[in-house]
């Protein structure tokens, strides 16, 4: 083992996925000198385990959805998926799990990157155990931000190492579909790979504690469930997975209901707990394996110097809200370094990472498709606001050209004291390109009478807008 010279930077970031990277970014842009830390492949989760992989899964999946609903393309689609094309193109979408590109971009923003576990070693201190053997310790001047995100949780149940389960990063990694699929949780992750496994071949039976989608509207869950089932998967609710097991080969799940469940391979999609527990945590007075709290500028509670960006803080974990609190710290991180004030009047709000409160958005990726943006129904009642939800069926000259029998709901949640709208929730076909309109209403706060004014094109599914509006103002 050799031992290289510290070396000092304005800021050193640990983890290079898609929040890392943005944070460097942003601090490359300021002049301030960066390190970047990466254990992995350089790009994270989002590009090699999760969003890109598991989108080009599923797109395949959905347009041949849109298509069976057309006449002219339906007779032409009803062969099975090219499986291998799929996954083909799926490699594609990840750089065959390569990282060269990703590695020129950091090096183009003129960061520096360092290869290894990057571990906290006291304040302003990480230390980088490189693959090599070698240690390197890293000093920063003003930040440390850890951007090292979120991991697949999995139940306590004894043997379930044994049994080598998937996770998220199995289930959009694997090169051939199996034959029969356990999906246990009802969630995005297992919606969405339930919808894309059943697609490329297998057999897909889901056991879900409760409903699919518990987080959102009820209706989502409802209308997925019912496309899901119509696709052939066997979905059953209400019940918990007591022991897992490998018996030659063959996956035996028994459930808490006494049925014994056989499969080729059985994916656990049940939350996700943050990858803190290696990264020196302790050494700062934090603990290991925690999510790590933070105020609105993504800077640690009780620390000036160490940021929490992405996942890790538990605020929003998704790849486009962490990649927009990324450039939150960044220009915070800088503003601090040049000693000018930040979180007071500025009208970017370039410091304060406000959309995590009240304005996410989020697309599901399954036939139907979810989208939705702010407090659904149930969670703007509990934060206390005096609400009404508006509920169309989508049901406009745009859906119906979409595609036949097309099915469809909208609720916008509506606060009745500022008359602005607190959320809104899309279901069906081709939703997902729909949600931008209504983040755009939920973070700028657009009075409901401005919005009447917002008029949605002729003939497209936005024109569900109008039918929301009118559902309001006669109601």
């Amino acid at each position: 083992m050799t031992q290289s010279d510290s070396l000092t930077y304005d800021v050193v970031v640990i983890g290079a996925g898609p929040v890392g990277e943005n944070v460097a970014d942003r601090t490359r842009a300021a002049g301030l000198s960066t390190a970047i830390v990466e254990s992995e492949l350089v790009g994270g989760e989002c590009s090699y385990w999760a969003c890109m992989p598991s989108k080009a899964l599923l797109r395949p999946v959905l347009a041949r959805a849109d298509a069976r609903r057309l006449p002219g393309l339906a007779r032409a689609v009803q062969e099975p998926l090219d499986a291998q094309a799929v996954l083909a193109r799926r490699d594609g979408f990840t750089s065959h799990w390569k990282d060269d590109g990703q590695v020129q971009w950091v090096e183009g923003i003129g960061a520096d990157l360092y290869r290894g576990q990057g571990r906290l070693a006291g304040p302003r201190t990480v230390e980088v155990a490189g693959p090599d053997g070698t240690r390197r310790t890293l000093t920063a001047r003003h930040a440390v931000a850890v951007c090292t995100g979120s991991a697949a949780a999995l139940p306590p149940l004894p043997g379930l190492a044994e049994v080598r389960p998937w996770t998220s990063r199995e289930a959009t990694s694997a090169k051939s579909a199996p034959g029969r699929l356990i999906v246990v949780g009802g969630g995005v992750v297992a919606v969405e790979m339930a919808t894309a496994w059943q697609a490329l071949g297998s057999r897909v039976t889901m056991l879900v504690r409760g409903g699919l989608l518990a987080r959102m509207e009820p209706f989502a869950g409802e209308l997925v469930a019912e496309g899901l089932t119509e696709a052939g998967v066997d979905i059953r609710t209400g019940v918990s997975v007591e022991s897992v097991t490998r018996e030659n080969g063959t996956v035996v799940a028994v459930t808490d209901t006494g049925d014994r469940l056989e499969a080729d391979e059985i994916l656990f999609a049940t939350g996700r707990t943050p990858r803190t527990g290696d990264v020196g945590l302790e050494t700062v007075g934090l603990k290991p394996g925690s999510w790590l709290p933070v105020d609105d500028s993504l800077r640690v509670e009780g620390h000036d110097w160490l940021y929490a960006v992405g996942d890790v803080n538990h605020r929003a974990l998704l790849t486009h809200q962490g990649k927009y609190q990324a450039r939150i710290a960044g220009a915070a991180i800088a503003a601090r370094a040049s000693g000018v004030p930040i979180l007071e009047s500025d009208p970017w709000g370039a410091h304060a990472a406000t959309a995590d409160h009240d304005a996410v958005p989020q697309v599901v990726f399954t036939d139907p498709e979810v989208a939705s943006v702010g407090l659904s129904l149930a969670e703007a009642e509990q934060a206390g606001h005096r609400v009404r939800a508006v509920d169309v069926d989508i049901a406009v000259a745009g859906s119906s050209l979409y595609g036949d029998d097309y099915k469809g709901r909208a609720r916008m949640v509506v606060d009745l004291a500022d008359e602005i709208v607190r959320g809104v929730t899309f279901v069906g076909p081709g939703v997902g390109e729909m949600i931008h309109s209504a983040t755009i209403a939920v973070a700028g706060q657009v009075p409901i009478s401005r919005l009447w004014h917002a008029v949605p094109s002729y003939p497209t599914i936005s024109e569900v807008w109008l039918r929301l509006l009118e559902t309001y103002r006669d109601n």
